[in-house]
């Protein structure tokens, strides 16, 4: 059996942060599609040109100043406004293309998040029941929503302000040494990476505070979540404080975590403030120091002063960003370390679909266990033949349920095989296999949805007309006509509106509208009260008309009728045969019948001989015997109701 692999998450390596983005690229450049890489193109261009129209800022602003300063006569009142106008224009075109490449870009990232997010979505529809039955459903909400979130962080901070302006740097510093000298140029950029290195320090050492916060509140959320969603048992056990303290451990948690990240980013705030500070004084005073000499004009003392301010307001939000780009790699490899998980139920390359011609089932020696260690299933072979309807029964934990989800294949078998109509489940694809398999289960759950749309689940796309059919087959039609809203009433979260017979009547009319040639129910009437349970089993029998038919039960009065019985027990099918046949052979089945009738008081008796049975067909045998002959054979009353 294959193995579900954990994959570590890395959080600070960069090897993990690259891999990342080579994840993410293909979703960003598809090579599949030629209007978003124009996009892409675009938009980058539509990037260096903002920033070089920005640049070009402060270079107008010194010149009409030093032309209002220096100039006089005509040229003082012709001249600024020239140089005004190109400053306002460059203004203009840095701000046009900003918003340009946001447009342009716009569509590129939200595909990029959709296709993920609907990769990521079938995929996890694809992980085996194993994976789910382990999973925690908050937090697994929970990282896919920040894993969305953040990969639109990641573009707009990635792309639109760390490489902007990293190259803006760039640009300022070479502005400086050509216009000025190199110590201009020089205490610039060392100005600028003390800022980015103590930045980049503190918040290294803050991201662990970032990293607490999210796995308390990933804690409190998925606490939350089981709580509510297990509401009345909470009500019933008079828990409200034990959940309500359970949460506020968690909170607790993230409150220390949280006021640890203020304060630090409290820190951080103050030491960049300091360096930058210190930084744009440092500038200004060389470029006062070469007004005084002579070197330089009033013009320059503002364009440094202009440049520093236009180049540190970015900068300011360097740490913030910095962090968010961090815990955006990180939810985003979560999000990656998902779609590696394997699927432990994998359809072999070019597998063919299931071809049912009778639907013809049988369990050929398996061998199962969820854990090696503990085998659930110890040979068992069994038969079920096209048409007719086969009953599982046995005490809790003997494997019933385990023998439908073998059926469904939401496990392969350890050993052995399950075929239908002599296909090995394994060599064909699982979609076509529970195409052809219908089931009403126990606990029936539906969507929070409308109970047409619920009914029409079993064949989305089916029309109202056939809704409606389906409805009256499973006697769900007259009650649903009863509602006020009718087939557009909403059941509720689970289905919790609708009582347990109405909800297994809207399971039993999705399952006919589905019209599946292999029906299974596995306890589809264990929870309902007897009157309920013989209408059910009323509309059940209508169902499996025609069809082949797997019944898992608890309650043995459900299959006093069905064509063969097998008592599973241990993981091991100890008798099999008709119901009259294995009351008669007064071994495990009678006595669960017994025990069922009496709560326990029945009493083995010397072995009584066996009833003798009506030559009959073999396809019959067993039909007709008389219930007050095989119930006497064992001493047990002749009225077959169980309470």
């Amino acid at each position: 059996m294959r193995t579900r692999r954990a994959l570590p998450l890395i959080h600070d390596e960069t090897v993990g942060d690259i891999r990342v983005l080579r994840c993410l690229l293909p979703y960003l450049w598809p090579a599949e599609d030629r209007g978003l890489r124009l996009r892409v193109a675009f938009a980058i261009v539509c990037l260096f040109a903002a920033k070089l129209a920005s640049v070009y800022i402060p270079i107008f602003y010194k010149y009409a100043i030093d032309a209002l300063v220096l100039e006089t006569g005509a040229a003082a009142a012709a001249v600024p406004v020239g140089l005004i106008l190109a400053y306002g224009l460059a203004r203009v075109l840095s701000l046009a293309f900003g918003e340009l490449r946001d447009a342009l870009f716009a569509r590129v990232g939200q595909r990029a998040i959709r296709r993920l997010a609907l990769q990521l979505f079938r995929h996890l529809h694809g992980l085996s029941l194993r994976f789910h039955l382990e999973r925690q459903t908050g937090g697994l909400s929970r990282a896919i929503e920040r894993g969305n979130r953040a990969i639109e962080v990641l573009l707009r901070f990635m792309l639109f302000n760390i490489l902007p302006t990293l190259f803006e740097i760039l640009l300022v510093v070479g502005i400086l040494w050509y216009m000025f000298d190199v110590w201009f140029a020089g205490l610039t950029l060392l100005i600028v990476g003390c800022y980015i290195a103590f930045t980049l320090g503190i918040t290294e050492w803050r991201i662990k505070f970032r990293r607490q916060m999210n796995e308390t509140d990933n804690q409190a959320n998925t606490k939350a979540i089981d709580s509510l969603l297990n509401y009345e048992t909470v009500k019933y056990f008079c828990n409200e404080d034990h959940e309500a303290d359970r949460y506020d451990q968690s909170l607790k948690s993230y409150e220390r975590a949280a006021v640890l990240s203020q304060t630090s980013l409290s820190l951080l705030n103050v030491g960049q403030a300091t360096i930058i500070s210190a930084g744009i004084a440092c500038v200004m005073y060389l470029a006062a120091v070469g007004i005084i000499a002579g070197r330089l004009t009033a013009g320059d003392f503002v364009l440094v002063n202009t440049y520093l301010i236009q180049l540190y307001q970015p900068l300011n939000f360097f740490g913030f960003v910095y962090r968010e780009l961090k815990q955006a790699l990180i939810d985003i490899e979560r999000m990656f370390g998902l779609l590696r998980v394997e699927r432990e139920v994998a359809d072999r390359p070019g597998a063919p679909a299931l071809r049912v011609s009778g639907g013809h089932v049988r369990f050929d020696h398996v061998g199962f266990g969820y854990d090696p260690r503990r085998p659930i299933l110890n040979d068992v072979s069994f038969e079920v033949p096209p048409g007719r309807t086969v009953a599982i029964v046995g005490p809790s934990g003997a494997g019933k349920s385990t023998i439908s989800r073998l059926l469904f294949r939401f496990y392969d078998v350890g050993t052995g095989s399950v075929l239908i109509d002599d296909q090995d489940l394994r060599y064909v694809t699982q979609l076509s296999v529970r195409h052809a398999i219908g089931i009403v289960p126990q606990d029936t759950v539906l969507f929070n949805d409308t109970i047409g749309y619920n009914i029409a689940y079993g064949r989305p796309g089916a029309g109202r007309a056939e809704v409606e059919r389906a409805a009256q087959l499973a006697h769900i039609h007259d009650f649903v006509m009863s509602l006020p809203d009718r087939y557009d009433t909403m059941v509720g979260e689970r289905g919790l509106k609708l009582s347990g017979g109405e909800k297994q009547r809207v399971a039993i009319a999705r399952t006919i509208l589905k019209d599946p040639p292999i029906m299974l129910f596995d306890e589809a009437t264990s929870a309902l009260d007897s009157h309920t349970e013989k209408e059910i089993q009323a509309n059940l029998r209508e169902v499996s008309i025609g069809r082949t038919a797997l019944v898992i039960a608890h309650r043995l009065s459900t299959v006093v009728d069905a064509d063969e019985i097998l008592v599973l027990s241990a993981g091991r099918v100890v008798e099999q045969g008709r119901h009259d046949r294995l009351l008669a052979a007064r071994g495990a089945y009678a006595a669960m019948w017994a025990r069922q009738r009496d709560h326990g008081a029945w009493d083995p008796e010397p072995a009584a001989p066996a009833v003798p049975r009506p030559a009959v067909a073999d396809g019959d045998a067993g039909r007709d015997v008389d219930w007050v002959a095989s119930a006497a054979a064992v001493g047990l009353p002749a009225d077959r109701t169980v309470p």
